[in-house]
């Protein structure tokens, strides 16, 4: 603690010091502290700020940083280059120090000739650049100022494509009405490279394998115009490969459907299927499943869209680890119309069986703690059709530790999981390959069984099953329905200290009964973050859950009045939640990260609860981070302060929202401020629920919890490890009046793995 407050005292009498950096400045060197760029013109300019934003972007060098009209990375730097610098200078110039930046680094007639250049890209041909030198002898500074005398631009009065008979000029013709250029507009050099791309991008579309931007030319003539005023025009340049100007079809698609990337394994074993040759000695993968997937078909002209959407959908399947297509060309001599392209697709298979296990040391806000082991088998191209099973076993031992801690208190869960993916669409009616054609949806079938045993309390087993299919409509959206969701509870070995505690809350109890759950769930995301290089990016993550209509067609009722399917009570409910989720990117990598979250579910029907795995619950390291975790709520109610809560406080209700601002440290430690505002309700009144205060009223916002903290994330390659301090703002646990704690003395410790949102 003691180097710690020496540091941090050595950094703040630094940064003191760092404003008087002029001692250290030689004395023929005056530093750089940068330059400034004045437009004058006869004319108003269109776009002025981005032509300036371009035009301040080749200055060079940049001078050295500033914070608060001090420079402590040049401050840093020269104490290091001391004869005895010391451990502290010699670290503090590592981590921050930079090098001086000086006039005499500045080359100004190669800046005034960058500048003349910008101009001249954008139209304004005969421009005028000056530069002048200004010091400051007392504080040994330096700084340039640009003026540039900027004439009217050349503005485009037409825009046209030369005639020939070549058939690369009507495939030109007939999409030059989708071009990027205006009349009117003035000559915009970058303009004129993206209309080559974009023509070039059209023409590979159909088929023009052999075709590059740089073959086409711009030439202006301005003969014709007494004012600044041109006319366009578009051709090929002389000695184009003439198997550069004709279109290409696929003449053969070759399938290597087990190809191994060491030994080179091509095999001339193959079988013709749909216009397609699959080759492999022994089948690996059965080609009517492998077929789908591919877009790349023969006799049709070669297609770059084609090419990237197979290697994607076939990169999705799950069985393989490299995909690639090459395509090879087939003899075409000049004075053919039309070039033949044989398709080679490589596909290099992952290993077929895996083992991953995973060792947890858990801890708990209960005191609870204890090992967690977790062994998942996967299994690949299971039937030779791309299927993947995966079993999980999931084992965990928690005892009850502290003062506070119940002897014999302890809890063991086993789980077991089982789910097969069948990357096809497993319906009975066929759909045509177009109709997904960005992604082919994939079938999972699931079944699994939990058992826990909370000695002296209970023991609970649950048995669950799921059908349905998950895919991806373009790059940003994803759907999953399960049009079949089962579940089944069957709670016993009930002692008389849970008894007691489930006659004291009606909704636990009540939640419990349920014993039967039998619906459907969908789930909508966007995910709009996958842009890195977007500064507004945007997620939405919408769930719908349906139980017991179906099952409501086929119950009976019993002699307590309500239906049972089985001899089991059903539960009937619906529930809709939204997360929605902003960021706002810096240019300096920080970001400001927003959440909003609203969650309602209502049981009708056969239930009169929400069953107590479909509730919300609110606090934790992924919800308001100053309060534990599922401690929060319902509303104004007051859970247990001792270690004997058993019971998680939740509510057929939640609404939160999140704020956080995240920044870089040092290159793996990025740090985060944040604000956070939640809590769960009840729809129904203190006596059918048995909580205090818990029902959802038109005051709700004076019920949220309130916190704020900071915290550290070191993030390595996507794998994020956080650990956050919150401190409780609003409390809704205080009485009316009492409520803005700023209770900073209290903080609430947060370890997790990820973001929160």
């Amino acid at each position: 603690m003691k180097i710690r407050i020496s540091v941090n005292i050595f950094i703040a009498l630094a940064l003191f010091q760092s404003c008087s950096v002029e001692k250290f400045i030689p004395e023929e060197e005056s530093l750089y502290t940068g330059a400034e760029i004045s437009i004058e013109s006869d004319t108003v300019i269109k776009e002025e700020p981005q032509l300036k934003a371009e035009l301040q972007s080749v200055l060079r060098p940049e001078p050295n940083a500033q914070i608060l009209g001090m420079r402590p990375g040049l401050y840093f730097h020269y104490k290091a280059q001391r004869e005895k610098p010391g451990i502290i200078n010699k670290f503090l110039n590592k981590k921050l120090g930079e090098e001086p930046v000086y006039l005499s680094d500045v080359d100004l007639e190669n800046t005034e000739e960058l500048l003349l250049n910008r101009l001249e890209n954008r139209g304004f041909f005969y421009s005028n650049v000056t530069s002048e030198e200004l010091k400051d002898e007392d504080a040994k500074t330096a700084s340039v100022n640009y003026d540039l005398n900027v004439p009217e631009p050349y503005t485009m009065a037409t825009y046209q494509l030369d005639n020939d008979t070549l058939l690369v000029y009507r495939e030109i013709k007939s999409n030059l009405e989708k071009t990027l250029l205006e009349d009117g507009m003035r000559f915009d050099l970058p303009k004129l490279k993206l209309e080559r791309e974009r023509i070039d991008l059209f023409l590979k579309g159909e088929g023009y394998y052999n075709f590059n931007p740089g073959f086409l030319i711009f030439e202006a003539d301005t003969n014709q115009y007494d004012k600044k005023k041109f006319d366009l025009f578009l051709r090929l340049k002389k000695d184009v490969p003439a198997k550069s100007v004709i279109p290409y079809r696929i003449s053969n698609v070759n399938v290597y459907a087990n190809y191994n990337v060491d030994e080179d394994s091509v095999t001339n074993n193959y079988k013709r299927f749909e216009d397609k040759n699959y080759f492999q000695d022994e089948l690996f993968f059965k080609p009517k499943y492998l077929d789908p997937y591919l877009l790349i078909e023969t006799g049709d002209n070669f297609s770059p869209e084609a090419s990237r959407a197979t290697s994607r959908r076939l990169g999705t399947i799950g069985s393989y680890k490299f995909v690639n297509i090459r395509y090879d060309e087939v003899d075409t001599v000049a004075v053919d119309s039309i070039g033949l392209l044989e398709a080679n697709i490589f596909l290099s298979p992952l290993k077929k069986r895996a083992i991953k296990a995973e060792l947890q040391a858990l801890t708990k806000s209960n005191n609870f703690a204890g090992p967690h082991l977790g062994v998942t088998f996967s299994n690949r191209n299971l039937f030779k059709g791309g299927e993947r099973l995966d079993i999980s076993a999931n084992f965990g031992y928690e005892v009850q530790l502290g003062d506070g801690g119940i002897p014999g208190r302890n809890s063991l869960n086993f789980a077991l999981s089982n789910d097969l993916i069948v990357p096809r669409l497993l319906f009975p009616i066929e759909f045509n390959n177009n109709f997904f054609r960005y992604d082919i949806p994939k079938t999972r079938i699931s079944l699994g069984g939990d058992y826990l045993k909370r000695a002296q309390l209970f023991t609970l087993t649950s048995l669950n099953a799921a059908f349905g299919y998950f895919w991806n409509a373009n790059r940003y959206v994803t759907h999953e329905l399960n049009p079949i969701d089962l579940n089944f509870i069957r709670l016993g070995n009930e002692s008389e200290e849970f008894l007691t505690i489930l006659d004291e809350n009606p909704l636990l109890e009540s939640s419990f009964d349920q014993e039967f759950i039998a619906g459907l769930t969908y789930s909508f995301t966007y995910n709009g973050m996958i842009d890195a290089s977007k500064k507004h990016v945007f997620y939405l993550n919408s769930n719908f859950d349906i139980a017991g209509n179906s099952m409501s067609l086929i119950g009976s009722e019993n002699e307590e009045g309500k239906d049972e399917v089985f001899g089991l009570d059903y539960a009937q409910f619906a529930k809709l939640d939204m997360d929605f989720r902003y960021h706002y990117r810096f240019e300096n990598k920080s970001l400001i990260a927003t959440r909003l979250f609203g969650g309602y579910g209502i049981p009708y029907g056969n239930s009169d609860v929400m069953p107590f795995s479909k509730q919300y619950f609110s606090g934790g390291p992924y919800s308001v981070r100053a309060f534990r975790t599922r401690s929060l709520g319902p509303g104004t109610f007051q859970g247990a302060e001792d270690s004997e809560q058993y019971r998680d406080q939740s509510g057929n209700i939640r609404i939160e929202a999140n704020a956080e601002y995240r920044f870089p440290i040092v290159t793996y430690l990025n740090g985060a401020f944040f604000v956070d505002a939640g809590n769960v309700w009840n729809s129904k009144s203190q006596e059918e629920t048995g909580f205090e205060e818990g029902q959802f009223q038109s005051d709700f916002l004076n019920e949220l919890g309130i916190g704020a903290g900071a915290g550290l994330r070191i993030d390595i390659q996507s794998f994020v490890i956080r650990f956050d301090l919150a401190f409780p703002m609003h409390d809704p646990n205080e009485p009316q009046g009492e409520r803005w704690v700023n209770d900073f003395g209290s903080p609430v410790f947060n370890f997790a793995i990820g973001y929160p949102f």
